[in-house]
């Protein structure tokens, strides 16, 4: 199977439309009928139930657990609400790479941040797609054994997407990145 990257010059918002299209097209070529993205207010699963209107394919998105409020990212319950009427589903949860209690005990060397870390060297976009994807599964929102679209990014909007075959948290040694559809060039 021939596949090709996008390679994003400039890292951010300004690849969202392009980046869920991308995703897309790719969702209507290979079957996939689950598509994840990240989103901390809004904007982009709303672009995502503009561009995935009529496909058949499901959207979800995945916000910040509440305890990021002090960094103003807690969706509100009216950004949600939003998402809801537009049909995508909301899932809020701990972050998927996260080691929770270990990390508040120990702080930031845990193997989640090790990962989130590594991950980090593609992208922010690809450690947010990989994170959500977990997150998504722990939810039960995805079913295992899947492929699914994952779609995060840098700061706001979407920058990266991946075909991804995702694992619970507990079992990231079985979590496969299939495909990377798109990613900003320079991380």
């Amino acid at each position: 199977m021939k596949t090709s990257i996008t390679y994003f010059e400039k890292r951010g918002k300004n690849n969202t439309d392009e980046t869920l299209n991308i995703a897309k097209i790719k969702a209507m070529e290979s079957g996939i009928k689950n598509v994840v993205l990240a989103t901390t207010h809004g904007y982009s699963a709303l672009r995502a139930a503009e561009i995935f209107a009529g496909t058949g394919v499901s959207v979800t998105a995945v916000s910040i657990s509440p305890s990021f409020d002090d960094e103003g990212w807690k969706m509100s319950s009216r950004e949600q609400k939003k998402l809801e009427d537009a049909g995508i589903r909301v899932i809020t949860s701990l972050h998927g790479l996260a080691d929770g209690v270990t990390e508040g005990l120990y702080g930031e060397i845990t193997p989640g941040t090790i990962i989130a870390n590594t991950l980090r060297l593609f992208s922010q976009g690809m450690k947010v797609a990989v994170e959500i994807s977990i997150m998504a599964m722990e939810s039960g929102v995805i079913s295992p054994g899947i492929e699914i679209i994952a779609v995060g990014g840098t700061e706001e909007g979407a920058d990266t997407a991946i075909v991804a075959r995702p694992s619970y948290a507990r079992k990231i040694k079985n979590f496969k990145i299939c495909e990377i559809l798109c990613k900003p060039r320079i991380a």
